[in-house]
């Protein structure tokens, strides 16, 4: 008897691991691993907020839309802006960071902005959620970091 029990238990122990769905992949299953696994490239459009001004009420603000990129200086806590750049944004197509890009200056656009920069071109960098750049002005020059709204 004890002969005939013990090959039961083992075929009953099989059928239940068997039919338990632990190692069953369904394609569903498969594409969300794979989606999981590859990361996407960050979407950048949209309005950015200096995160390192002195001062809540002046400040760089920008907006990104397809391929342009506009940055204004914001004062009065809001109700006075200035041109400061406008130019061609390259969106990222990776989400390999850190992503940069050299914007080239739309001179139609700033060449009567009394603020904007004269520079031909400005690089820009994308990393952990900040973009950031280098602002001159009066002699001046600082690092802007901007997050997104």
């Amino acid at each position: 008897m004890k002969n005939l029990i013990a090959p039961i238990a083992i075929a009953a122990v099989l059928a239940l691991t068997g039919c338990g769905g632990a190692g069953t992949t369904t394609s569903s299953t498969v594409e969300s691993k794979a989606d999981q696994a590859a990361p996407k490239a960050p979407d950048l459009t949209g309005t950015w907020k200096q995160s390192n001004s002195n001062s809540d009420k002046s400040y760089q603000q920008a907006t990104i839309t397809g391929d342009k990129i506009t940055i204004n200086w914001v004062s009065d806590g809001g109700n006075t802006t200035s041109i400061y750049w406008v130019g061609t944004f390259a969106p990222p197509t990776s989400a390999t960071e850190p992503y940069a890009w050299t914007s080239q200056r739309d001179t139609e656009a700033t060449k009567s902005a009394l603020l904007a920069s004269s520079d031909a071109t400005k690089d820009f960098k994308y990393e952990g959620g900040t973009i950031s750049y280098k602002a001159s002005a009066l002699g001046t020059t600082t690092t802007v970091n901007l997050k997104k709204n």
